[in-house]
């Protein structure tokens, strides 16, 4: 029974913590969306930056691509070879899944230096994979636009996201080795 109030102590201290810092980290980022408005980078620093990295990746990949701000909402239009192929979104740039990520890791922290190193290469890792995922996106719907709910909505985050789960699942064996080599 001991042992089982342990466990279960310890699943509600990670929750509680996933919890905190994942709504602490969210105000957060909804503020930089907040003061982003009326900036010089549109529609805020982090969404121009991958918009202007995605057409860079393009360009090298012999793509003739632009981006221009969206007239009617808070997004960059992404254009290949004159062709409107999709528009950059706030959602686009990474942030969110990074947030998602580094909470987790903070919720189940190890050392100080080393979840902030974890957290950071993470990060890193995601932002990259992702401005990857949105040039191969946009050039999968350049190529077939009618396959745009399959490659948009379910193979595109799929990857994300389980990169994601498996950044996760290599700190949580990372810790439960250390533990184990420690006891």
């Amino acid at each position: 029974m001991k042992d089982l109030f342990i466990k279960y102590t310890l699943v509600v201290k990670f929750i509680i913590t996933f919890l905190l810092v994942y709504s602490i980290f969210s105000f957060l980022y909804r503020g930089y969306l907040h003061l982003s408005e009326g900036s010089i980078y549109y529609p805020d620093y982090m969404t121009n930056l991958v918009a202007k990295q995605t057409r860079v990746l393009l360009e090298s990949a012999d793509y003739r691509a632009q981006i221009i701000p969206h007239p009617d909402e808070a997004s960059m239009k992404l254009i290949i070879n004159e062709k409107y192929v999709a528009r950059i979104i706030e959602g686009c740039n990474s942030v969110s899944v990074i947030i998602l990520f580094a909470s987790f890791i903070i919720a189940f922290a190890s050392k100080i230096k080393t979840t902030a190193i974890y957290i950071f290469v993470g990060a890193i890792l995601i932002y990259i994979a992702n401005l990857v995922r949105v040039v191969i996106l946009s050039v999968g719907l350049y190529h077939f636009p009618w396959r745009k709910d399959i490659l948009h909505n379910v193979i595109f985050p799929g990857l994300i996201y389980g990169m994601v789960f498996l950044l996760w699942m290599l700190w949580v064996n990372r810790i439960a080795n250390l533990k184990s080599n420690n006891e």
